[in-house]
This record gives C-alpha cells, structure tokens and sequence, in this order.
C-alpha cells in the first residue's frame, strides 16, 4: 500500500512542535497542515468543515494557547483552545473514524508529589492553562474513540519562543540573569516528541489503510532526568561560552523573588514507563537531548 494514500490531519504545523511533526510525519502519509485562517481552534465552527473537507485518517493536534502567565487575563481563549476545541475534534474525529493524537502537559499537575508523576495520578493543576489542558483531555477521554493523549514538558526548540531562545538571547544582553531554582521539571525537545509521536504512529499504522493505536489512552513522553529552571540555564549557558566567549552570569533565585501572574508547580517531572513498555520509546535524558539541539 502506498503510504500517501493516507492522510494525515496535522494542527498547529508553524509551532515548536508542528514544525518539527512536518518532517517526521511525512513518511509516513500526505500530511496536510491548514493554516489559521482555514482551520483556527479558537473558532469551533471552523473544524467541523475542515476536517469534513480533508477525510483525513489521521488527525495530530499539536495547536495550543501556551502563554501560561497571559492565560490567567485570558482565560475564555485558553478554555477555546485548550479546552473546548480537543472535544469537537475528538468527536468529530470518531464520527468520520478517524484517530486522534493530542498533546498535554505536566502543568496539570500540582507538583506536591516528591516522585514523577504517572499516568494514573490524580491532576491538580494551579493555574488557568493547566485546568484547560486538563479539560482538554477529560473532554477527548469523555468522547473515547481511538485517541492517544501525549503529555511533555519544558519544551524547547530551535525556533519560535522558548526559554532556551530566550536565555541565548539574554546572555548577550545582559550581565546577570536571575532565574528561578527551586522549580523542578525535564526540559524535552520539540524534535525528539515529534519523533517519539512518529514511531507510535509507524507501529500502530503498519500496513494497514486505517490507524488504530495500538493502547488507546494517556501517555507521558518528556525527556528523563530532572533540573531546575537554573539548572537549564547554567547549562545553556556553559554550551553557549564555548562558542561566544563571555555570557552573562547566573544567579539562583526562589520561585517567589520572580512572582508570575500564574502559579507553576515546583515539581512537574513525568514517569515515562509505560510509553516505554508500551511503545519501546524512551527519549534520551534533557542533557543529552540539549547536547544534540546544539550540536
């Protein structure tokens, strides 16, 4: 069967993680990617045509409103996307008998647990963007269908806004940077859960037309180990000197001499075991995961 005779549904294309989707998807079927003005999840009405449109097999949400801080003054478009949106597309999805991959995040956690957090704890998620991530999944779990929700966490990439851009950025502009060291996360590559997301995907399509995954449900899909917000950055930053000579200085801060609108978790990291032993992928630890960003 030729793969292109499939077609995959993919939102969000221009994101950290879209972007790289692109790529790793396109062996594997005719990825379709639509732009905003024809496919905006802040607008439920425009998904129904879309996807009524494109038939697609397989559809991968990778869209999001990840501006944690603004979300807590915007809470109504954070609840749109976040929310709302993955249940039309759930549903629609099994109503055409299509499957559904979404992604989440380990902010719907409260970070009180001392170990990563597994599938099955319970969420308690402290801020706006994490309580409509968490109602994103509840609505795509209520409609059921075959659905795989992927929860990463501290993404970072190559392009767009994120903290390791950000701290590039910085270190040349200034001489010190404050940066919070009592949060505790895996900082995870945009590329390497594309990549995880397209080996599901090759082994639960296989030869078939159809995808069905191969265990319906959620998974956690982050890099291992843990660091702090500090952490990330001195690592960063050392990577960065290599090459630029003199960068900025560091200073270890509390979560509380940095107020944020939103409240973050001071432990958010996730238990990848069962992906593991569901699926064979383990993504490498942050450190070597950055390494390879880099290089």
């Amino acid at each position: 069967m030729n793969s292109t005779q499939r077609r995959i549904l993919l939102i969000g294309a221009t994101g950290q993680v879209g972007w790289e989707l692109q790529r790793t998807l396109a062996p594997l079927g005719e990825v379709f990617a639509p732009g905003r003005e024809r496919l905006d999840l802040a607008q439920l009405d425009s998904i129904r045509p879309c996807l009524a449109e494109t038939q697609p097999a397989l559809i991968v949400n990778a869209a999001a409103y990840t501006a944690v801080d603004k979300a807590e003054k915007e809470p109504e478009q954070a609840l749109a996307i976040n929310g709302k949106a993955p249940g039309v597309l759930a549903e629609t999805a099994r109503q055409q008998g299509a499957a559904f991959i979404h992604y989440s995040t380990d902010y719907v956690f409260d970070g009180k647990k001392a170990a990563p957090y597994r599938e099955s704890d319970t969420p308690r998620p402290l801020n706006v963007y994490g309580q409509t991530k968490l109602t994103g999944e509840q609505a795509i779990v209520a409609v059921g269908g075959a659905y795989l929700i992927l929860r990463t966490s501290w993404v970072y990439g190559l392009r767009g806004h994120n903290f390791l851009l950000t701290m590039q950025r910085l270190a040349r502009e200034r001489e010190v940077l404050r940066v919070v060291d009592d949060q505790w996360g895996a900082p995870t590559w945009s590329r390497l859960i594309a990549e995880g997301t397209a080996q599901i995907v090759a082994q639960s399509w296989g030869h078939r037309q159809n995808y069905i995954p191969l265990q319906t449900g959620i998974y956690h899909l982050s890099c291992g180990e843990k660091t702090t917000w500090h952490g990330f950055a001195q690592t960063i930053l050392t990577r960065l000197a290599q090459g630029a000579g003199s960068v900025a200085k560091l200073k270890a801060i509390s979560a509380a001499d940095y107020p944020t609108a939103a409240r973050r978790p001071a432990f958010s990291c996730l238990d990848n075991t069962l992906a593991r032993d569901t699926f064979g992928i383990q993504l490498p630890s942050w450190r070597t995961a950055l390494e390879l960003a880099l290089s």
